[in-house]
């Protein structure tokens, strides 16, 4: 079977520039940042923990209005607004040396962050049609790690080399690149804003539905593989064992090169609920595999965390399905249609 390497002409080509752009910067910022906080700002690695803890707790708060916003007046233009918040936020570490400005512009990163990707996820759903969706996001994110490795590698000179100049380097790079990723956005069609709320619609109605909920806490422990391939494994290997810094780097360009080499050709075979649990439940499986062998138990922890997420994820899935069985589905205007009884398939 053959595999698509561009996608085609028009939106989805333009929205992969857009993710080009800034993740060769993001892939330099993932590996240095960490080294970068503690050498430079000075920072601990318990401020770090606690500033990025709190910072990414207010951004996971924030997205939810962020992403209404976007629905409401356009995710263009916000999508535009916030990739420039990010560019700015990346900036602003060059000139932090303490821990309260470090805690602010943390916030302001990832806030601005999260609404980027809720926006993202807009454009996408206004300017793909749905039975595309799945295989375009899978080449997005593709090409998002094409651009990670290729800054993974860029940020292993700046840890060879292991000075200050060499990292500010790296956030400057990330900088810019989200000033790009900002006039790429500007290229693609405007999306008309979703309508808004019906009358009798309560303003969290999403979170009455239970079974969403819980997916959506299960996806946010599986996420905790961000900040261990970017936070917690740079500190280890440089704080607790005898690798070169460089390594970080090399262990980020493996991880992003084999998610190249496999997600598109997995993304393929999920084309309804079922297949998607099973897609979602193997990735942690096997990392968990990994993470046990290594035998040290606070990553014995961290696998049994992931270990039980992976396969609660399949049972709270199967609950949506029934939950949603019973009620009847709602058109964009409104009307009630008939129930769904099956995942697509």
């Amino acid at each position: 079977m053959s595999l698509r390497i561009l996608l085609p002409a028009g939106a989805p080509r333009v929205l992969a520039a857009a993710q080009l752009s800034n993740s060769v910067g993001d892939g330099a910022f993932y590996v240095c940042s960490a080294l970068y906080f503690t050498r430079v700002i000075g920072l601990s690695p318990t401020q770090i923990g606690l500033g990025l803890t709190l910072a990414w707790a207010v951004g996971s708060v924030a997205g939810v209005p962020l992403g209404a916003l976007a629905d409401r007046r356009g995710p263009r233009g916000t999508a535009v607004l916030l990739a420039l918040a990010t560019s700015i936020a990346v900036a602003s570490f060059l000139f932090i040396r303490s821990f309260v400005p470090f805690l602010l512009v943390g916030c302001l990163y990832a806030t601005a962050q999260c609404g980027l990707a809720a926006a993202r996820q807009a454009l996408l759903a206004g300017l793909v049609d749905r039975a595309a969706r799945t295989g375009v996001l899978a080449h997005l994110q593709s090409t998002l790690n094409a651009g990670l490795a290729l800054g993974a590698a860029l940020g292993g000179l700046a840890l060879q080399y292991d000075t200050q100049g060499a990292y500010l380097a790296v956030f400057a790079l990330d900088a810019v690149g989200f000033l790009i990723c900002t006039a790429v956005l500007l290229l693609l069609p405007a999306v008309a804003p979703v309508p808004g709320r019906t009358g009798g619609e309560p303003r969290f109605a999403v979170l009455r539905d239970r079974p969403y909920a819980v997916l959506t806490f299960l996806n946010a422990v599986l996420l905790l593989r961000m900040p261990l391939l970017s936070l917690a494994i740079p500190l280890w290997i440089v704080a607790r064992t005898d690798a070169p810094s460089r390594l970080v780097s090399a262990l980020f360009v493996l991880n992003t090169l084999g998610v190249m080499a496999f997600q598109v050709r997995t993304a393929r075979r999920v084309t309804g609920l079922r297949t998607a649990t099973r897609a979602r439940t193997l990735g942690p499986l096997l990392l968990t595999s990994l993470l046990v062998t290594w035998g040290v138990p606070g990553w014995l922890l961290l696998g049994a965390l992931f270990l039980v997420t992976a396969l609660a994820m399949g049972a709270v899935v199967h609950w949506a399905e029934r939950d949603r069985a019973r009620r009847p589905e709602r058109s964009v205007n409104g009307a009630e249609t008939a129930p769904l009884t099956a995942p697509a398939s």
